[in-house]
């Protein structure tokens, strides 16, 4: 074909024949016109193949134009009312923003328009058309709500009568009892929200592995999750400023290779974070379309509305699509600030632009919306996402922050923090959705409903009764398990026996072991572990139980002629993370809440290096907290002098301080293989027979030692924080000899029991032994017995745990631990005498055990002198007497303070 000489002087940089490629062109369009898209890629992909093999380097772009992906030729029809809809959807954001404005009128509690005014129509559809609760027929849809959006969620359910109008006027106002939650929190809504998702970036996170659960639970039997449009999906909600956050993108790349189709992502890309633009000078939905594409995700593009649909038909030689391409997110969002006449000079910029609107007003320019506003492309990005097979989906949905708010904050940089309307915005507000509010009733911001019988009201409840019933729902239990007698764990109540020598670890694993092979609850034993089951003495249950693939084992494992071979399968029920605690720890959140989410009881036990677990992962052990979480987490290598030659990062001394915050988590720190027995059987008691919202945190050692027989009837004080080990011999021909209490829990117990036996040898000094595995236990016993004697100043006072066990003892108390003084602190308001705590303050570092816990003070010389100080400073020894033990133990009074160096 000729080519036109002003069509050869104008060649694109590097096209040195441009008749060639005019036919290369004109040949491609020839395929999409006859024979469609799909093969117009397959070809196109086999080209580039083929250049590749050739050795010409072809740079791979996950990007694509700034358009939707789905055409309007492959947009599937609407299948409900659309008017009905946009009625009952102004409603719905009406009385979200009449909710924050009234909840500010008299009060600062805040809330948030801004978030749900930009995301109103992608709930809505997704209400309306495609989350499925749990019922007969579906196993429900798991629906992880932006936080600052869930006025609106309120609002829907206000009108559903699931909410009154007392409880949308205490918005954010819970303390009575009548309020609803600032955000989803299911330990304030437990029938209401399922997923805690305020906290930025943990939302995404958790919808990853609670979709990769749910086909784990699948394969293994639990759930039928069924498959393709009709199967279950994880529906995980979040803002284009959220994306910036760690965890909501770290792995991204796992659900692809995991190929999560169960999964889908909407993205409300507002433009805006807090306090501006997310990518002012750039575009975000760029910037995560390449992301997304390049994990292996499928990104569908919802970015133009319908009104633009007749201009793109007009366009014919892609001018729309260069000028959108090259404008950045802040010349977007100022548009959307101003007017159409401001949209016709800035963004119809050239002759040819101008000439494709010549015929539309300002107000037509104007109208011109965002796909994320719009029901109809919406809906078939939905439709899109559901029915694709092999990939996780992610939408891309470009809205306005602030839509509908008019000049009180619509595209403005500071509508995230508006709470307040003025009754001229809240008037514009009515006019520009058409509602129902005079001009008398615009001051006091009514709320509105339909009429039972209107058609409004009986389609909002059609379409949810399609669907099994209404969101957000949660369920409180699933069947009660009967789990084994404490008798299944004698071989870890008796002595280890003399020279057999375990840690705590051991036990724990020991006791994983034992419930794996029980007949009524082994199925459901999870076991999860970040890439350290050896070091936990974990790999002989590759073999017994399998790690969970859904692949299966594609390979000959390298180690398979071993007894303890690596071994994954499709039915395997260990979930190894690799080394990934926010992700391991976002897998027990999952299978934690299964008995909520899937109405299945499973049973987690999540180990890792206790340093790489709370620290690392705090703000998830929070939301286990929030979302009702019931399961085991064991802080593997704890303590600071427990993990010799490791150093500083890896050395725990403050786990167990940390996780004693958290109201429903239960938190020990054991020294022998009965404690962990007794109190994992307990646990399993009390969340998988009672059904009690707590989970557990136990500290487990990797230091062996003979470990020894439960004391008689000790089981019950062990639960409660702390009994007696040993009573201290009276001194030889001593009738009242010197006497002390010492305390411990974790390895340093036996620096203290070593102690009571120097303090006896050398000194003639009697100790009485207690083992505190629960010191934050004992602390919140205390504080629950104060509580209640303040109240009842007239009433017998209570009296905590640690005041009746020391009732009957006499002498100063110490207490050691292998974590900061602070642990043992706690319960000082219970101790009416003297008390003397040593802790591990500090930074850790690498060396022995014991040069270790001589440099932190906690081994049995220093607990020797700190009962031997307590006594001399209560006139029962002299002074003297310290001080000729430290020079006997070779103690340097000039040491540095180990929290100074």
């Amino acid at each position: 074909m000729a080519i036109a000489p002003d069509a050869l002087s104008t060649l694109a940089p590097g096209d040195t024949d441009a008749q060639e490629t005019q036919e290369w062109l004109e040949a491609l369009r020839g395929v999409v016109e006859r024979e469609g898209a799909e093969r117009a890629y397959y070809l196109i992909d086999r080209l580039i193949d083929e250049a590749r093999e050739d050795g010409i380097d072809i740079p791979y772009s996950a990007n694509t134009a700034y358009i939707n992906t789905i055409p309007v030729a492959q947009q599937p029809n609407y299948p409900g009312d659309a008017d009905l809809e946009l009625r009952i959807h102004a409603y719905i954001r009406w009385n979200a923003m009449a909710m924050v404005v009234r909840a500010n009128k008299h009060s600062n509690v805040g809330g948030h328009i801004a978030s749900f005014a930009s995301a109103a129509a992608l709930y809505d559809v997704g209400f309306s058309h495609f989350w499925h609760v749990a019922s007969a027929d579906h196993g429900g849809d798991l629906i992880f709500f932006q936080g600052h959006s869930v006025p609106g969620v309120y609002a829907r359910a206000f009108l559903l009568g699931r909410l009154s109008e007392d409880q949308l006027d205490h918005f954010r106002r819970e303390v009575d009892g009548r309020g609803i939650a600032s955000y989803p929190h299911p330990w304030l809504m437990p029938d209401f929200w399922q997923f805690p998702t305020v906290s930025m970036g943990l939302g995404p996170l958790q919808a990853i592995y609670q979709a990769r659960f749910m086909k784990y639970l699948h394969s293994r039997g639990f759930i039928d999750a069924g498959e393709g449009r009709n199967g279950r999906k994880v529906w995980a909600f979040l803002g284009d400023g959220e994306t910036d956050e760690v965890e909501s993108l770290g792995a991204i790349g796992m659900a692809a290779r995991e190929k999560l189709d169960n999964l889908i992502f909407v993205i409300n890309c507002n433009l805006q974070r807090l306090d501006g633009p997310v990518r002012g000078n750039g575009k975000i939905i760029q910037d995560l379309e390449g992301e997304f594409r390049g994990a292996g995700w499928n990104v569908i593009k919802l970015i133009w509305g319908t009104h633009w649909d007749a201009l793109f038909a007009r366009d014919k030689k892609g001018l729309l699509k260069k000028r959108m391409l090259e404008l950045v997110d802040g010349d977007y969002q100022t548009f959307k600030a101003k007017n159409g006449a401001y949209v016709r000079e800035r963004f119809f910029n050239t002759p040819e632009l101008r000439a494709l609107v010549a015929d539309w007003t300002d107000d037509d320019i104007w109208q011109l919306n965002r796909g994320g506003h719009d029901l109809f492309k919406i809906f078939a990005a939905y439709d899109a996402a559901v029915n694709h097979r092999g990939k996780p989906t992610v939408i891309l949905a470009k809205t306005i922050k602030g839509y509908g708010m008019g000049q009180a904050g619509e595209a403005m940089n500071i509508s995230h923090q508006q709470k307040k309307m003025d009754a001229e915005a809240i008037r514009r507000f009515r006019d520009r959705f058409d509602l129902p509010v005079s001009d008398e009733q615009i001051e006091h911001v009514p709320y509105l409903r339909f009429a039972e019988d209107s058609p409004e009201a009986k389609y909002l409840h059609a379409r949810r009764q399609a669907l099994g019933g209404y969101l957000p729902q949660r369920r409180r239990s699933a069947a009660p398990l009967e789990i084994p007698p404490l008798s299944a764990f004698d071989g870890l109540l008796k002595a280890s026996g003399e020279g057999r020598e375990i840690s705590t670890t051991m036990a724990v694993v020991r006791i994983f072991n034992i419930l794996l092979k029980d007949r009524q609850i082994g199925r459901r034993v999870v076991p999860i572990v970040p890439d350290e089951s050896r070091t936990f003495g974990m790999e002989g249950m590759f073999r017994q139980v399998g790690i969970w693939s859904q692949e299966g084992q594609k390979y000959l494992p390298q180690d398979h002629d071993q007894l303890m071979f690596y071994k994954e399968s499709k039915d395997g029920q260990i979930l190894q993370e690799g080394i990934n605690e926010a992700g391991a720890m976002a897998d027990w959140i999952a299978a934690a809440t299964a008995y909520s989410v899937h109405g299945e009881a499973m049973i987690p036990f999540y180990i890792c290096y206790s340093m790489f677990g709370p620290q690392r992962t705090f703000d998830l052990y929070w939301a286990s907290g929030d979302q009702r979480a019931r399961g085991f987490l064991i802080g593997g290598t704890a303590g600071r002098t427990t993990l010799n030659g490791e150093g500083l990062q890896h050395q725990d001394g403050h786990s167990p301080v940390l996780t004693g915050l958290i109201p429903n988590c239960i938190s020990y720190d054991p020294s022998f293989a009965y404690e962990v027995a007794v109190i994992i059987h307990d646990g399993l008691r009390r969340m998988f027979v009672e059904q009690e919202d707590v989970f557990y945190y136990l500290t487990a050692m990797n230091e062996n030692y003979e470990h020894p027989e439960m004391p008689a009837g000790a089981e019950a004080d062990i639960l409660k924080g702390m009994y007696l080990f040993r009573k201290g011999l009276a001194a030889d021909g001593k009738k009242a000899a010197p006497r002390v209490q010492l305390l411990g829990s974790g390895t340093i117990f036996r620096e203290v029991i070593a102690a009571a036996a120097l303090l006896k040898q050398d000194w003639g000094v009697d100790a009485d032994l207690w083992g505190c595995p629960g010191l934050a236990q004992l602390a919140r016993d205390g504080n629950e017995a104060q509580r209640w004697n303040l109240l009842h100043p007239l009433e017998k006072p209570r009296r905590s745990h640690v005041e009746l066990c020391l009732d009957d003892t006499r002498g100063p108390v110490i207490a050691a631990t292998d974590h900061v003084r602070l642990f043992a602190e706690q319960i000082r308001p219970f101790i009416h005498r003297r008390y003397v705590t040593l802790g591990t303050d500090g930074f850790g570092r690498s060396d022995t055990r014991e040069r270790l816990r001589h440099f932190f003070e906690v081994d049995r010389h220093w607990v020797t002198i700190a009962a031997l100080k307590a006594l001399a400073d209560e006139g029962c020894i002299e002074h003297s007497v310290v001080a000729e033990a430290i020079t006997r133990y070779g103690i340097d009074v000039d040491k540095p303070n180990p929290l100074s160096v």
